[in-house]
């Protein structure tokens, strides 16, 4: 069983390329040839199939790194990228992406041709505003972040990705979270901290398999008593709201042994 919450907090940057460190690593053979010296250190002879040029000092990704198509890890975090090429959709063997501590502001539509995308998605730390709607293909993936962006909803799309199993838009301008929510049934955490929300939609009680919702340092108003009536929620953080009567339900919740923490 993937310990999801826990994976979260686990820098997927980890992943590296000495197959003494990491037992996730498969050989596949990707020649030398057309990579700079720069990152020759990157590209033995017989390299992994995951690659990380995690801070890297990049600005742009080097065009040698499309070219490995057998990839299914790719680590492009804290390199300042300030876009992301059409060729990112060849990479159809991806499993988990991370973009995270960049400066993005837009993504491809490409993004959403890599279909076998089902660990993680990392898009944090960023300036992103909106989500290309070919994300909406990525419906295996059971992790994305978009936390520290520029969001004020959570995107349509997202709620196509009825595969997620958590769900991470902290640290953004979200004002709403659109009713369509209650379409990710999987959902077992889903992470708002530190945004704008003074309200949740009913639908948000239509997440079944929900266990944790993190509403920390909101200006919520009002809870739906939706909320309440979710069978396994086992967290409901909100600490850092104090605009939030406590809702009568919240004593039946507790009595189910859920933990309010406010």
């Amino acid at each position: 069983m993937i310990a999801w919450g826990r994976l979260a907090q686990v820098s997927i940057l980890t992943i590296c390329l000495d197959a003494s460190v990491s037992p996730l690593v498969e050989r596949v053979n990707i020649p030398r040839q057309g990579c700079s010296r720069r990152y020759a250190h990157f590209m033995p002879d017989d390299t992994e199939r995951n690659l990380s040029l995690w801070k890297q000092g990049l600005g742009e990704v080097p065009t040698w790194v499309w070219e490995q198509t057998e990839l299914e890890t790719l680590v492009l975090a804290d390199n300042a990228l300030s876009e992301l090429s059409d060729r990112v959709g060849g990479l159809k063997k991806l499993r988990m992406l991370d973009l995270g501590h960049n400066k993005l502001s837009r993504l491809p539509d490409a993004l959403g041709e890599l279909d076998g995308l089902t660990d993680f998605l990392y898009l944090h730390d960023n300036g992103l505003a909106a989500l290309p709607q070919s994300v909406e293909r990525l419906s295996k993936l059971r992790y994305l972040n978009l936390s520290e962006n520029q969001f004020e909803t959570i995107p349509e799309v997202v709620t196509h990705l009825t595969s997620l199993i958590e769900l991470r838009v902290t640290d953004n301008r979200l004002a709403s979270i659109p009713d369509s929510v209650g379409r990710l049934s999987r959902l077992r955490e889903l992470h708002l901290r530190n945004n704008m929300l003074k309200s949740l939609p009913d639908s948000i009680g239509l997440l079944a398999e929900l266990r944790q919702i993190d509403l920390r340092g909101n200006p919520m108003t009002h809870l739906p008593a939706s909320l309440g009536t979710l069978p396994r929620l086992e967290k409901l953080d909100l600490r850092w709201v104090e605009t939030l009567a406590p809702q009568v339900w919240f004593a039946d919740l507790e009595a189910r042994g859920c933990a309010i923490y406010r």
